[in-house]
């Protein structure tokens, strides 16, 4: 299952260089992922319910085209690979012409709540993987 998530690029989001702080961008990736997240009907509570979180170990992102104040920006995720206790989701910030402005794949772990320790992805995870 891929999402597509729409936002605006607001003035509070842009740097000393007129275009969106690079850090902004992973905050955008965040909600893309929460919007995967809700969408896979895996909100945080059904996690907690299981006695898991699910953690952020890894970002790989490449920055490829400079995002301004007022652009519409369409934040895509979809499920890229599936390990033991890890999986790795591939994320895609577009533009209103459909280039692509940054794209990065982001690997969880699922952590035990109680442990603090990694757990096997849970099969109401592993499914949308398939």
């Amino acid at each position: 299952m891929e999402t597509k998530l729409d936002i605006i690029v607001r003035s509070t989001e842009i740097d000393v260089n007129g275009h969106v702080n690079n850090a902004k961008y992973l905050e955008y990736l965040e909600w893309g992922r929460e919007e995967w997240y809700e969408r896979a009907e895996l909100p945080y509570d059904v996690f907690r319910a299981m006695g898991i979180q699910t953690v952020t170990v890894n970002i790989n992102i490449n920055y490829r085209k400079e995002c301004r104040q007022g652009e519409k920006l369409t934040v895509t995720c979809r499920p890229e690979q599936i390990g033991k206790s890890s999986y790795v989701l591939k994320q895609t910030i577009l533009n209103e012409q459909n280039e692509v402005c940054a794209d990065a794949l982001v690997t969880s772990v699922t952590m035990d709540s109680s442990t603090r320790k990694s757990r096997e992805v849970p099969a109401e995870l592993r499914k949308c993987f398939v």
